[in-house]
Order: C-alpha cells, then structure tokens, then sequence
C-alpha cells in the first residue's frame, strides 16, 4: 500500500512537470521572429528579415 502511494506521488510529479515544461518552454527561433516584426509593425516600425536576423545576433551578443 506505501509502495502504491509512492508510485502515485511519483506518477503525479512527473505529470505536473511535463506539463510545466511544455508551458513553460521557450519559442522557436523562427515564431519568436514572427512575433518580434508583429509587434513592430504595430508600433509603425517597417523591418526586414535581415534586420531582424541583425538584431537578434546583437541582443545574443554575437556578429551579425
């Protein structure tokens, strides 16, 4: 019985930890993206693809 209730604990964690890893697991490079010229477009500002591609090698600290 104090086995069981140990492999439930175990099960439950486990199921509690997956799903907060798929919540909160970081985007893919290409939505994240997406979504950085989404939310310029809306401030009025016009980029390209190889801006952004520019700007994110220098918030990552590398060359562009």
């Amino acid at each position: 019985m104090k086995a069981l209730n140990i492999l439930y604990a175990f099960l439950g964690g486990a199921i509690v930890g997956a799903g907060a890893a798929v919540l909160f697991a970081p985007e893919k490079g290409v939505e994240l993206r997406e979504r950085i010229v989404k939310i310029l477009r809306r401030k009025g500002i016009r980029i390209t693809d190889e801006e952004v591609d520019a700007l994110v090698a220098e918030l990552s600290g590398e060359e562009a």
